[in-house]
């Protein structure tokens, strides 16, 4: 299971909002599958390390 937990602690601790996400490209839809735990693609984890300026270690964790 995906757990977008780290990506909200990243976020907030970096003073990120959403609002910047959508400015930034990512679009609502994806946001709406991160908040519904759906999967997202590796372009888009991508996207979010750069603008997050992280790892994707501080974006997602998988849980058994």
């Amino acid at each position: 299971m995906v757990d977008y937990t780290p990506l909200w602690q990243t976020m907030e601790k970096k003073g990120i909002s959403q609002y910047r996400l959508l400015k930034s490209g990512i679009d609502n839809k994806t946001l709406d599958s991160i908040k519904k735990g759906n999967n997202i693609t590796l372009l888009t984890l991508e996207k979010l390390c750069t603008i997050l300026d992280c790892t994707p270690n501080d974006i997602v964790r998988f849980q058994k």
